[in-house]
């Protein structure tokens, strides 16, 4: 087993329409406005940019987003990732009842040479920590569709 290998899976149920809830998601440099775990989000071009993250344990991990696929028709935001974390991330939009689901998939190598040096007896608790943090994203992805 890759200690040092990801896959993760969120289902966030949303009362609001699949469009709005895309086209927040869509502006990642507005989810430190909303999602407290997401410290910075330094846009470097039309489809790549730097984030910086960081949940309860006290580390922060910096990588980069490049879009690889955009589909609003579908609901689709793909991205590629390099730096403390290599990988990819998706998020898939679709209608729930009268509401939205929001699926996120990531599957990442963790390069942050702290998390490396900790992976086996650390491995369950960096997967709670980023359950906190995509809990904590979902919360605020909710307050932030009631105000707007």
């Amino acid at each position: 087993m890759d200690w040092t290998h990801y896959r993760f899976r969120s289902l966030w149920s949303l009362p609001a329409p699949p469009a709005a809830v895309y086209a927040v998601l869509e502006r990642p440099e507005d989810y430190p406005g909303w999602w407290p775990q997401v410290r910075s989000v330094t846009r470097l071009d039309e489809d790549t940019g730097v984030i910086t993250i960081r949940s309860v344990l006290p580390y922060d991990m910096t990588f980069t987003a490049r879009r690889i696929h955009r589909d609003p028709d579908a609901g689709v935001l793909e991205v590629t990732l390099s730096g403390d974390i290599e990988g990819w991330a998706r998020w898939t939009v679709t209608a729930e009842g009268s509401g939205t689901l929001a699926r996120y998939d990531q599957e990442v190598h963790v390069h942050k040479p702290l998390l490396r040096r900790l992976a086996v007896p650390g491995r369950p608790v960096f997967r709670a920590n980023h359950r906190l943090m995509m809990r904590s994203g979902r919360r605020g992805l909710l307050r932030h569709l009631q105000a707007v």
